[in-house]
């Protein structure tokens, strides 16, 4: 949004509710009471300082971690004790402290109340992410302590919160005890004319955990720093004493370049940005969009509107892919780049795309589709969002020919691939065989049929496949050996996995089938184990197989299904014990223990080298038993950072993998 909104006074608060029900219920304010709950909170003050630069007031966020102050420990008692503390400083304008109608200061009312703030009416805020104004006052409620420093009209206000309850009313104090209340926030404040400070400690009695995640928070302000170009983050965390600072001047196109590292790209980032009224001129949108095609087989597209980040995208998304559409056939139509009998699908332009689309528009007038805001209704956003990228894409391809046809080279290769790995599919299909009717012989497979009690274990090679099918429990365990490693699935179409005989058998055996016929359902294991050696080569064909679900999967990884066995390192023989220990670190604490508890007893450790080393009862004690074996569940938190690993270690550019390696060198295990 182009224009400043100066006002913001006292009589821009508007109060709908009172907060009585956060605590109660927080569940239904913030989602949930656990790590996520608690680093939403952070998110919303973070938010809060993200919405004045983005009606075009203050250039710089700093965030704090930190263990809380004597003052504040004192304030929240015992029941905070080992909580952990979290502060927000942004020189904008500043909370309202003006006397409110409801006959307390404003700055009271925005957190205390519920539905209270200026993002009700345009006067204030023209977009935002706050879109009910439950943020500041719900933070508020579920902390043990919160306090805020306000700086407006040259003076310092001040006030203090015990769950919720204000301690004291507002009340201006001197700057020397600005600072002695907070030591590391105030030193910015000097230089600031105006500005809040807003500082608060998550409630231990709500909260199952209120240590916060470096990582979470640090992903959190990156995300907000792409979204806001020109806006200045500075992160300080006191507890791991590590500090980051983020400034993207060229905003989502810097974004797009990111999630691009790494992969070949086929033209410069596209971007554009307007604003789009529609007929009534009730609604005025802004949007920035950029886009970028390179050669892999995958589609990434970030969607937000205002800071809220649309997982499930929505209208500006559909916008997006419409204008796209559009522009791409009239210009491989007007420079008869389509032969005869060859056309393009929506499918076809996602492959290899990757795209930030990103509106603004009034928090009046947002439409999600659930209170998650994971998907936009606004059908306003559609036709913005629409409108601007078809012009100014069109332009973009007049002015850049070379890139136009790369684009569109790009598409019908993927549509020639998309025919031809049908055609493969479709034969595999008539034959029944993604269906689960026909499982390989190869699977030795489990008595059970109930999915959530099954797991299959996939292992290379027969004589560990032998040993596994010794050792497992038949009732409920699976064998899946695979012969040789399997096919390095980063850069493969669905018809090279079906032609791939060990990747084929694997889908059937599984039972869900893949790619757009996937169906959760189907899936007849809900643990689904790679089990290979604890060696470099064991460690090579795990990576192949987390590859392949990662890319071709995805749904597996996602519902949490897919697990990496640990088979032991080490067996250590003391007399007549043997213990199995999974490190060299572990081997040699385990070996001075035994030593000074049995010094008589003669030690012997083997190494193991493979699965196949071990008899089935070993196998099973160490590996297969659910009483004593260990899994890791793979999970993706970050899936940009997955994405740039895959890409780098199973790609097929050289350049990006030495340097992975040579970065990362003196981290590795060398198995000599």
């Amino acid at each position: 949004m182009a224009d400043k909104v100066s006002s913001y006074e006292a009589a821009e608060i508007k109060v709908l509710e009172g907060l009585e029900p956060v605590r109660k219920r927080p569940g239904m304010y913030i989602g949930s009471t656990d790590s996520k709950g608690l680093h939403h909170l952070a998110k919303e003050i973070l938010d809060n300082a993200v919405d004045e630069a983005l009606v075009g007031y203050g250039k710089v966020i700093q965030i704090f971690r930190d263990k809380p102050t004597e003052i504040e420990q004192q304030l929240a008692g015992k029941r905070a004790l080992g909580a952990e503390a979290i502060s927000v400083v942004d020189n904008g304008r500043g909370i309202p402290v003006g006397m409110h109608t409801s006959g307390v200061s404003a700055l009271e009312v925005v957190l205390t109340k519920l539905h209270a703030g200026g993002k009700f009416e345009d006067s204030a805020y023209k977009a935002s992410g706050g879109l009910h104004g439950v943020g500041s006052s719900a933070v508020n409620a579920l902390s043990a302590v919160l306090q805020v420093l306000v700086k407006r009209n040259g003076k310092y206000h001040y006030q203090s919160y015990n769950r919720g309850n204000p301690e004291k009313t507002v009340a201006v104090i001197s700057e020397t005890e600005a600072k002695k209340l907070f030591p590391k926030e105030h030193g910015a404040f000097v230089g600031y004319q105006t500005g809040t400070i807003l500082r608060f400690i998550p409630d231990p009695e709500i909260f199952s955990t209120t240590e916060f995640s470096y990582k979470t928070l640090i992903e959190a302000i990156k995300d907000r720093a792409y979204l806001m170009a020109g806006l200045y983050f500075q992160f300080r965390d006191f507890i791991t004493n590590q500090e980051h600072d983020y400034y993207f001047e060229n905003g989502i196109k810097s974004l797009v370049e990111h999630l691009n590292m790494n992969k070949k790209t086929l033209h410069p980032v596209m971007y554009c940005e307007d604003t789009w009224t529609d007929d009534t001129g009730k609604f005025q949108i802004a949007a920035e969009i950029a886009l970028q095609y390179n050669d892999s087989y995958n589609e990434r597209l970030e969607s937000y509107v205002n800071v809220i980040h649309t997982a499930d995208g929505g209208a500006h998304v559909n916008g997006f892919r419409m204008a796209l559409s559009k522009v791409v056939r009239d210009y491989a139509d007007k420079n008869n780049l389509i032969k005869d009998k060859e056309s393009f699908t929506s499918e076809d332009l996602r492959e290899g795309l990757t795209a930030v689309v990103f509106v603004k528009m009034s928090s009046n007038d947002l439409q999600f589709e659930s209170q998650t805001k994971a998907k936009l209704n606004n059908t306003e956003a559609q036709s913005a969002v629409y409108k601007i990228l078809r012009d100014k894409l069109t332009e973009y391809f007049e002015e850049n020919p070379q890139a136009a046809r790369n684009i569109i080279g790009k598409v019908l290769l993927s549509a020639r691939a998309r025919l031809a790995a049908r055609a493969a599919k479709e034969a595999v299909i008539r034959k029944g065989l993604f269906e689960g009717s026909s499982l390989p012989g190869k699977l030795a497979d489990c008595q059970s049929k109930v999915a959530a009690e099954s797991e299959i274990y996939i292992v290379e090679g027969d004589s560990a496949g032998g040993t596994a099918k010794q050792g497992r429990d038949r009732k409920f365990q699976a064998i899946f050996p695979l012969r040789g490693k399997i096919l390095n699935t980063e850069r493969a179409r669905l018809d090279k996995i079906v032609a791939f005989e060990e990747l084929k058998n694997l889908v059937i055996a599984l039972g869900a089938g893949i790619g757009d016929t996937f169906k959760p359902e189907k899936l007849r294991y809900h643990r689904i184990i790679l089990m290979n050696d604890a060696d470099v080569d064991g460690e090579h064909i795990t990576t192949l197989g987390l590859t392949f679900f990662f890319r071709h999967l995805p749904e597996i990884v996602e519902g949490g299904y897919l697990y990496v066995a640990m088979p032991p390192l080490f067996r250590i023989t003391a007399g007549k014990n043997d213990i199995y220990v999974y490190s060299d670190e572990e081997r040699e604490k385990r070996v001075a223990e035994i030593e000074i508890e049995t010094p008589s007893a003669k030690i012997s450790i083997q190494r193991y080298k493979g699965l196949g080393e071990m008899n089935e009862t070993q196998l099973w004690d160490t590996t297969m038993n659910p009483q004593t074996r260990m899994l890791k569940r793979i999970t993706i938190e970050d899936a940009d950072a997955a994405d740039i690993t895959f890409s780098t270690l199973m790609g097929d550019d050289v350049a990006p993998r030495k340097k992975f390696i040579q970065s990362h060198a003196q981290l590795a295990e060398l198995d000599i």
